[in-house]
């Protein structure tokens, strides 16, 4: 159960990213991640956006992940 939930989290902040740094619509993301319904996308975006705000950690994870990526270009 623990495995699972710490997939699932990485997959809502991959989710998060895609919809941040991208044009992708929902649904699109939702079909690049396995074939996920859009609402699953809105949830992870949602949770992400969610504990970015109440947990330090993890809003500095997040950003230094999209420093990163952005760096890349």
């Amino acid at each position: 159960a623990r495995r699972a939930r710490q997939v699932a989290r990485r997959r809502q902040v991959a989710m998060f990213l895609a919809k941040t740094l991208t044009s992708r619509s929902l649904p699109d993301i939702g079909r690049r991640f396995g074939g996920r319904d859009h609402t699953t996308v809105i949830h992870a975006v949602d949770k992400i956006g969610t504990l970015m705000r109440e947990r330090r950690q993890i809003y500095e994870q997040v950003t230094e992940l999209i420093q990163m990526i952005k760096s890349s270009d």
